[in-house]
């Protein structure tokens, strides 16, 4: 039973962005070179953020509940923050290194366009058996899987809004993932959590959907061609 919650929760969470790595960075070795160093950039601000929260926890006193509450609530949005001065600190590194990446490019053009749980559900053992919820494995996989998502989408707007300095777009994404992470502590009422965070996932994906040049035309022509079986047509 726990093999089985181990590789569905595996399939919801990581699925579907393998999916999208496959068809959008696989094939393009500069696009997984700059993955790699955002993926560092991300590692990098969640080992101090859990540095810090790990130093005021021991410095305070563990039997005040209040306190140890008041200070995960300040961990994560500590956190959240300063992921979002690291995502700044990766964008200006990426512009610094435009001009090389342009003239390594096959096209001439930029390739920039814009977990301890699992090995627990493993097993052996019944989710749930101590009173805990039994959806706690599969609601962490959709909530994993609308995080990758919105960091995804988030990074075209926090760029977008850096390369055109409209500050209130960095603004957004700050206040949408301050949001997302805050709804978190509404759990085990998974349900306060999860219908935020898909809202404002579609929200952030329809907004870096015409940033990046869509619309509503380009949506309905490709959906006929889906549906009739024919390839897009270019106009020129």
């Amino acid at each position: 039973m726990t093999l089985a919650i181990f590789f569905g929760c595996t399939f919801i969470a990581f699925g579907p962005v393998f999916s999208l790595f496959l068809f959008t960075i696989a094939r393009d070795p500069l696009r997984i070179i700059i993955l790699i160093a955002g993926a560092f950039f991300w590692l990098v601000s969640l080992l101090l953020s859990s540095l810090i929260w790990f130093i005021t926890v021991k410095a305070s006193d563990p039997r005040d509940e209040p306190l140890q509450k008041g200070l995960l609530i300040f961990g994560v949005m500590f956190s959240v923050l300063l992921q979002e001065v690291f995502r700044f600190l990766y964008y200006k590194l990426l512009r610094k290194a435009i001009e090389g990446l342009v003239a390594l490019s096959e096209d001439g053009c930029s390739p920039i366009s814009i977990q301890q749980m699992a090995y627990d559900a493993l097993g052996p053992g019944t989710t749930g058996i101590h009173g805990d919820s039994q959806l706690y494995f599969l609601t962490s996989a959709f909530m994993t899987m609308v995080l990758i998502f919105l960091h995804t989408f988030w990074g075209i707007l926090f760029f977008h809004g850096c390369e055109h300095q409209r500050w209130w777009e960095i603004t957004a994404v700050v206040i949408m993932h301050l949001a997302v992470s805050g709804s978190t502590f509404c759990n085990p009422l998974y349900m306060g959590s999860l219908v935020p965070s898909y809202l404002l996932m579609a929200t952030a994906a329809t907004w870096a959907y015409l940033l990046s040049g869509g619309s509503a035309q380009n949506l309905r022509r490709f959906l006929l061609c889906l549906w009739s079986g024919a390839s897009p047509q270019l106009e020129s």
